[in-house]
């Protein structure tokens, strides 16, 4: 009985023993919690979805300051934390939603944003913007690392104000701040910001001729590989014996195209860059000018867009603008047939900030836009240094609308895209042949000759396979596509190539 009593004792100690270890490790747990601050994964992936669409240059100007010097770690954790806090910012301006404001201002300045998002909502205003640059100065770093004081310069960017959602007016900026951040929870959060100037910025750059006395050219794709030049079928084999081809035919260039997707959007593949340079590498061998079109199969052109869509001009102009065979950069290619699905005004934003981020990277290379008509071919025609058209209608009207664009601008006029198809077969029967073909190029070379049009053919091969994403999977479309050659799927160089090179 005894022996029963002690047993029954030490259970109850125990137990005691196990109740209060687990009310003490719950306790530390909550402190420990609290202590830490939110869960960076799991802070409504702002940080993702901040990399993934929002990625502005940021130059750190100076690092000296008053105070302690400042670690590599904690320079990388402000500028991160200070992104978020753009672009949350930014995000809660044109939504009218805060979130993630919380996370990245302090008490403070959480009162003064909403005191703006409740003005905006009043007034049924609606703000989109983004910023393009930063350069920041650190300007002091406090001993115990928590507290540190920004000035950021030159802040450049885009703002679009909507009332009643009818947009109003986009401007540019130019605006310098000082900031204050505090170290709280893990966050660098923003506890005071002022704009301190703001100038007026308007690109000023010298026009630029295109170095040719007549450009005469063909667009180009390899015969196993359109519309996929640098994809896996890539060959420098392949491309010195198709521009030897180009060389024959009394050619002095090619336009090509890089895919925006194709070369890894903001984040450019080295592999590619390496692969369009050795293409200009062939092509110079040879003699053979090249136009490289940008942004090939882009089509968003939304302001939240444009830090990646910079990202990826960056990398592929500051790679080959050196390069001797360069002869011009085409910023797209028919971007106007874009107007009815995203909308004519952004179109034409997105391409005039892409024009004046080009010249900037490059301002000794002529810039041209691929316009799909004649009719929209002076768009942007201050900007431009060259005008380019595309032209797929019959040739008896081809002269009166090269002479209005000529009789329009002093900039050269750039007849970009022509040609016939030589499809007919199950999908249409009546279509013409290669030797309606041929009859097109000797009727074009006599207005050429004529009027002195610079031009680039379409193309140079006949193709096996048209990608759908190029004409759709409608095999009357496709079939028509894969027709424009001048040399056919056998190799066989047929009656139009002879016209072109004899002309």
């Amino acid at each position: 009985m005894k022996r029963n009593k002690t047993l029954y004792r030490l259970l109850i100690l125990s137990g005691f023993i196990l109740i209060n270890a687990g009310i003490l490790y719950g306790i530390s747990q909550v402190i420990a919690y609290l202590n830490s601050g939110a869960d960076r994964s799991k802070m409504l992936h702002i940080e993702n979805d901040r990399t993934r669409s929002y990625i502005p240059e940021i130059t750190w100007e100076s690092l000296e300051n008053s105070g302690r010097p400042i670690e590599a770690a904690t320079q990388k954790a402000i500028e991160e934390d200070y992104l978020d806090a753009w672009y949350v910012k930014n995000n809660a301006f044109y939504t009218g939603d805060d979130v993630g404001i919380f996370d990245h201002y302090t008490a403070s300045a959480r009162t003064k944003i909403g005191d703006l998002l409740a003005v905006n909502k009043e007034q049924q205003t609606t703000i989109e913007a983004t910023t393009i640059a930063h350069h920041l100065s650190l300007e002091f770093y406090s001993a115990d690392g928590t507290l540190a004081v920004l000035t950021d310069r030159n802040v450049s960017g885009v703002e679009r104000i909507f009332k009643n959602k009818e947009f109003v007016l986009e401007r540019n900026f130019n605006d310098d701040y000082k900031l204050i951040l505090l170290l709280e929870d893990g966050f660098w959060r923003i506890r005071h910001f002022e704009k301190i100037a703001n100038t007026t910025h308007t690109p000023s750059y010298t026009p630029v001729s295109l170095d040719t006395a007549l450009l005469e050219g063909i667009n180009y794709y390899p015969q196993m590989s359109p519309w996929d030049t640098f994809g896996d079928k890539f060959s420098s084999d392949t491309l010195s014996k198709d521009f030897k081809i180009v060389k024959d035919l009394r050619l002095n260039s090619v336009r090509i195209f890089v895919g925006y997707e194709d070369f890894g959007k903001a984040h450019v593949s080295q592999h590619k860059l390496a692969k369009l340079t050795t293409l200009l590498d062939e092509a110079e061998k040879e003699g053979v000018k090249v136009i490289v079109t940008l942004f090939d199969f882009y089509g968003d052109y939304r302001l939240q867009d444009w830090t990646l869509t910079n990202a990826h001009l960056k990398s592929i102009v500051t790679s080959i603008k050196d390069h001797p065979a360069l002869l011009a950069w085409d910023l797209k290619n028919e971007p106007d047939l874009d107007f009815d699905n995203r909308g004519e005004r952004e179109v034409l934003s997105w391409l005039s900030h892409s024009i004046n981020y080009l010249k900037e990277l490059d301002p000794k290379h002529p810039i041209t836009i691929g316009w799909s008509s004649p009719e929209n071919a002076l768009l942007l025609e201050n900007k431009v240094d060259i005008v380019s058209y595309h032209y797929y209608r019959d040739l008896e009207d081809l002269a009166s609308a090269h002479t209005i664009l000529t009789n329009a601008t002093s900039k050269p006029v750039v007849l970009q895209e022509f040609g016939m198809s030589s499809y007919r077969g199950l999908w249409n029967p009546f279509g013409n042949n290669k030797k309606d073909q041929a009859a097109y190029y000797t009727e074009f070379f006599k207005t050429q000759k004529r009027d002195s049009i610079d031009y680039l053919s379409w193309t140079l091969f006949d193709f096996g396979d048209i990608p759908n994403r190029v004409a759709g999977d409608l095999p009357w479309r496709k079939n028509k596509q894969a027709c424009f050659g001048i040399i056919d799927n056998l190799g066989v160089k047929v009656d139009a190539y002879s016209i072109i090179k004899h002309r």
